[in-house]
């Protein structure tokens, strides 16, 4: 029987950790042995984990980077809190908006001395999650594998600092061709390394999820529902999808409400443009939600204003649920709908996601045609993983 180790930060609400909640309940545990090394034991999703996986013993050392640096002081962990603040320091002095990867980057590169090392030696060492220092340099595994969950080429990180990383690996592996083929646009030379391998969706477990009774307003809101499931990040594009909606209401449409499931750092500047363009009726926050599924079941359209994605997880599962879908033309869009058959694409801003919902709003049989094709679309894809049995 081999053993795998996959590495990932918590179980958190988010896309990834449900791709990795699926993955995991799908897995030949006849012939693999898993162990899960979460850094922190924390996430509403922490009890939907098989218990067929083996969940290992906290570290505490690892623990530091779901911590404050002044948590991280407190805790005794100084080395690693001084690391983080020459990584802070550094990522400044880039003024991009996504400087956030790069002292991400920085902060693994200057803790890792101060790292322990993993004393077990397994098959396959699976990093689930960017970035993958960890595997890289602090397990031992005769194979080691890198997931992908995002389009690299629209991120900016320090590629010198990223090859280090990548040349530890012997798998890279995206969740989407688009996404593939901007990882080996920005990585050429990583080309025969990467590999496709789509999330894995439950849906089974995600029609059984969306029947749970609710009690909140936008059950019985009787205006036409637009729901999004999304961290408040820029990445997710929620800023824009409150500027579509202040321009449909400008056009006399008062009758569209827009509900977005998700948290995220961004939250009190969404607030501040809710309140700014008056809103408070029409575009709603409703935080945090382990099962998302009933409200995109209430939904008359699903819509994911993001600015770049790997594949969405979210859109997958609207999908599952026969919701007729809008997507922003993000780089790797393709991948994720069929346009005109399982859902739509419109231009990548506020104006493009407006005409979006406008178009579909008064096209009701187009609504139609996509739930139907999505209904009848065989949407379960667990054979995803017999890709990764054979890398191992």
């Amino acid at each position: 029987m081999k053993t795998i180790l996959i590495a990932s930060f918590d179980m958190e609400v988010g896309g990834v950790e449900r791709s990795l909640i699926s993955m995991l309940t799908n897995f030949d545990y006849s012939n693999y042995r898993i162990d899960l090394m979460l850094y922190s034991h924390t996430g509403d999703f922490l009890n939907l984990l098989p218990e067929k996986s083996t969940l290992l013993k906290e570290n505490k050392t690892y623990k530091t980077f779901r911590m404050s640096i002044k948590q991280t002081i407190k805790s005794g962990h100084l080395p690693i809190a001084l690391a983080r603040i020459l990584a802070k320091y550094k990522a400044n002095q880039d003024q991009s908006s996504e400087s956030g990867y790069k002292q991400m980057q920085y902060m693994w590169k200057y803790a890792s001395p101060f790292l322990p090392k993993m004393k077990k030696e397994y098959d396959v060492a699976i990093s689930y999650l960017w970035p993958h220092d960890l595997i890289a340099k602090k397990v031992k595994a005769k194979t080691k594998v890198a997931w992908i969950h995002t389009d690299f080429s629209t991120v900016e990180t320090d590629q010198k600092v990223d090859m280090k990383v990548w040349d530890h690996f012997h798998h890279i592996i995206a969740v989407s061709d688009d996404c593939k083929k901007a990882f080996v646009s920005k990585y050429p030379s990583l080309t025969n390394k990467v590999h496709v391998i789509e999330n894995i969706t439950s849906p089974e477990l995600v029609t059984t999820l969306a029947e749970e009774k609710v009690n909140h307003p936008m059950m019985s809101d009787a205006r036409f529902k637009l729901v999004t499931v999304a961290r408040l990040s820029h990445a997710k594009g929620i800023d824009q999808a409150v500027g579509a909606i202040k321009k449909l209401k400008d056009c006399g449409y008062h009758d569209i409400a827009w509900y977005v499931v998700g948290y995220g750092g961004d939250e009190n500047m969404i607030r501040q443009l809710i309140k700014e363009y008056q809103l408070e009726k029409q575009f709603y926050l409703i935080g945090k939600k382990t099962n998302p599924y009933p409200y995109i079941k209430a939904a008359d359209l699903y819509v994911q204003p993001s600015r770049y994605e790997g594949k969405a997880v979210t859109v997958s599962e609207a999908q599952i649920l026969s919701k007729p879908v809008l997507i922003t033309n993000y780089p790797t869009a393709k991948s994720q709908v069929v346009e005109g058959f399982d859902g739509t694409i419109c231009e990548l801003s506020v104006e493009g996601i407006a005409e979006g919902i406008e178009r579909l709003y008064h096209d009701g049989e187009l609504r139609e045609r996509l739930a139907q094709n999505c209904e009848e679309k065989n949407h379960a894809n667990d054979h995803e993983l017999e890709k990764l049995y054979q890398l191992s």
